[in-house]
């Protein structure tokens, strides 16, 4: 029997999951990803245009180690980069070098980095060998621990093989790998100024020093964020703005008639009630489709009354999913019936909806799992929400009267969206709505979520078969294979209702025409590195 090149085959898997363009198989010269020069670019960009763009969500902090906050990566994107970064060609996500140069798999385990020359943080400090170690023990081992730690958790070694060079060696081999390595969804990967982090400690998130495009310039509290042009850019002939603000607003419908009046040039969000009104306006730009996310009613399963397992499974047959998408949602997402979403493409299932598997409304199968429920008069249950996402208070206000088609009346709270996010993380809900975004992989669309001692899991769900599960498909680098671990892992996750399923959705950028070269990545991104203003 030929013996297994299993360096090979890695090459083949990732190259297949990933892109030619992101793995080369010269098994030679080691697997170099899209090498490119390391000196830093002699040709600088003439910055010029002042960008304003409304920020719409809660921005919780500009530390890339300790934020969940898509709205914080939107800007923290543009400060910092990864040692890999995300590439979209209007089909498929690749990852691709940022802060490497060159990415050589010495076999399944071992990965080495070679970074580019002459990068510096804003500070003036050098990014090299010992600021990419620092970063990534701060993400692995730091106190306080950062809620990306998880990504790293196969990360045995780290050495330094010159100034330049960073040998990374796992305990098992790590198919999530190329996702928590980059610098926008995984941020475990995100590359942080030493020098920074040790002369602000817990208020760097207030003081972020990256090597990006932007460098932060202050940020002024229900004010705005302001970023100015980072000249000794590495990538050439970038950035091209010479600043950037982003303006902090709460309300949508505002930011929107500022776009319109022409006050501010972009929003980071667009709710999907919006939209309409967008694509009817002339002198703006939409950008969106549907990401790597789901949506979901969550569900305290650390008390009563959905410690009951019964009454969790009641609320998930109970929604209608058609009139969710079409009432909450604008008719524009589509229906989910487990976690794993469209782009993820390896691991979806197009036939999902006659697969049986999942969930999804079955009026009368709800009433008999509520007829089991060890409560059976009525239950009030306090569902809090908050003006925020992609649909505002929607979800909850569709939701309420089919709860009471099975004997639970919501209580619906508003409250404000810092002071959600706070009773959320404290698991102090009964019910709340919420979606996952940007997920690129499975891995992190259940793992941290649902995982029993997982930094995300608020509803205190557990199932440690479910754990088990998903630590296997961690270090499968068989696609197939992991995707039948996968939903061995959902199908635990639904059977037992550890949420309520919903939809997955289209989420929207928009841009005033002015705005050129702005590049669509599905991942709730908003990149300044291209664009330009007329």
């Amino acid at each position: 029997m030929k013996p297994i090149d299993h360096k090979k085959v890695l090459a083949e898997r990732l190259s297949a999951r990933f892109g030619r363009r992101t793995v080369l198989k010269g098994l030679g010269a080691g697997l170099l990803t899209a090498a490119t020069t390391g000196a830093p670019s002699v040709v600088r960009a003439q910055q010029s245009g002042h960008i304003k763009i409304a920020s719409i969500k809660v921005i919780d902090t500009l530390d890339p180690h300790f934020t969940g906050f898509l709205s914080s990566i939107q800007i923290i994107n543009n400060i910092h980069n990864g040692l890999l970064k995300i590439v979209y060609d209007g089909k498929n996500v690749t990852f691709e070098p940022d802060l490497a140069e060159s990415w050589d798999i010495e076999d399944e385990k071992v990965h080495v980095f070679k970074l580019r020359e002459g990068v510096m943080f804003h500070d003036g400090t050098p990014c090299d060998a010992e600021a990419v170690k620092f970063s990534l023990l701060r993400v692995k081992e730091g106190e306080p621990k950062s809620p990306h730690a998880w990504k790293l958790e196969l990360l045995e070694t780290i050495e330094i093989v010159d100034p330049l060079t960073i040998k990374l060696t796992f305990s098992q081999p790590y198919a999530f790998l190329p996702v928590a390595l980059n610098g926008s969804t995984g941020r475990a990967g995100t590359i942080v100024s030493p020098a920074a982090v040790q002369k602000y400690g817990a208020d760097y998130g207030r003081n972020p020093v990256g090597t990006g495009p932007f460098k932060f310039v202050s940020w002024k509290e229900n004010d705005a964020i302001e970023l100015e042009a980072n000249p000794d850019y590495f990538e050439p002939g970038l950035p091209k703005l010479e600043r950037a603000t982003f303006v902090l607003m709460n309300e949508a419908s505002t930011a929107l008639a500022a776009l319109f009046s022409g006050q501010i040039d972009g929003m980071t969000d667009c709710p999907m009630q919006l939209v309409d009104q967008v694509e009817a306006f002339p002198n703006a730009n939409l950008y969106g489709e549907i990401e790597g996310n789901y949506t979901f009613v969550g569900m305290n399963c650390k008390r009563s009354p959905f410690d009951d397992i019964n009454l969790r499974r009641a609320v998930a047959w109970a929604l209608d999913r058609d009139t969710l998408v079409q009432q909450a949602y604008f008719g524009r997402a589509q229906k989910a019936y487990t976690p794993i979403s469209p782009p993820m493409t390896e691991f979806f299932d197009p036939d999902i909806a006659t697969s049986g598997r999942g969930q999804w409304f079955d009026l009368e199968k709800a009433k008999s799992f509520r007829a089991k429920a060890a409560n059976q008069g009525e239950i009030e249950a306090v569902y809090l929400m908050a003006e925020r996402g992609p649909v505002g208070t929607r979800v909850a206000q569709t939701v309420a009267p089919m709860l009471a088609e099975i004997g639970i009346k919501a209580k619906l709270e508003l409250v404000e969206p810092a002071t959600w996010v706070k009773r959320r993380n404290a698991s102090d809900f009964d019910l709340y709505d919420f979606e996952w975004v940007a997920d690129l992989d499975p891995d992190e669309t259940l793992y941290p979520e649902f995982k029993s001692d997982g930094a995300w899991n608020f509803g205190g769900w557990v199932n440690t078969d479910f754990d088990d599960l998903c630590a296997q498909a961690q270090v499968e680098l068989d696609p197939a294979a992991r995707s039948t671990l996968y939903n061995k892992a959902e199908d635990l996750l639904m059977d037992e209702a550890g949420i309520a399923i919903m939809a997955h959705m289209p989420i929207y950028k928009v841009f005033s025409t002015k705005v050129k070269g702005f590049q669509y990545i599905p991942a709730d991104l908003v990149n300044l590195h291209t664009v330009s203003i007329g």
